[in-house]
């Protein structure tokens, strides 16, 4: 085991706007980058992210409101790293309920991130007095990211097919026990 992995991680979140994430979406990193005013990787122009970037660029721009909730670079503290991205799907819902997403940069997994990265997103929501539900979707093979959702304190509700033919698992968490995990 990497001895990073026994140690805390923290990470800070830094907004990645629409025009940071359409110049990664083209591919472009060194204006992604200078956008976003931290160091990215290869990772933020990746083909899975430049389609995810690209599809919350759209999103920014037909709701400019649900910026400050869905794309953000995961920043590790303090040696100022970029690690991931993370984020919302999408503003607080009517009925108070926000889905979580985050993804670890290949090179920094397993190392404790994206537990940082979940305990981030949940106190950015327990902030919120309206929100009541966080809601998280990990794809049923994805052990590690069950392991943190489930280590987060967020219960299994449901599972669903996906896009790939495989299968969904559906968890989520109400806010008293969000605070609780920020204790």
């Amino acid at each position: 085991m990497n001895n990073e992995s026994s140690t805390t991680k923290n990470v800070r979140f830094v907004e990645l706007g629409e025009r940071t994430l359409r110049a990664l979406a083209e591919g472009d990193l060194a204006g992604g980058s200078a956008e976003a005013g931290v160091a990215l990787d290869e990772y933020f122009v990746s083909e899975r992210s430049r389609h995810i970037f690209g599809y919350r660029a759209e999103q920014m721009a037909k709701d400019p409101s649900a910026a400050p909730w869905i794309a953000r670079a995961a920043v590790s503290e303090p040696d100022g790293t970029v690690v991931g991205d993370a984020g919302f799907h999408g503003p607080p819902s009517e009925a108070g309920v926000l889905e979580i997403g985050y993804t670890v940069a290949p090179q920094y997994r397993r190392q404790g991130y994206a537990r940082a990265m979940v305990k981030a997103l949940l106190a950015r929501a327990t902030a919120e007095p309206d929100v009541r539900l966080v809601r998280a979707t990990i794809r049923s093979d994805n052990t590690a990211s069950l392991a943190t959702v489930e280590g987060a304190g967020f219960t299994r509700v449901s599972e669903k097919a996906n896009e790939s033919g495989g299968s969904d698992i559906v968890f989520e968490l109400e806010l008293a026990g969000a605070a609780a995990i920020q204790a």
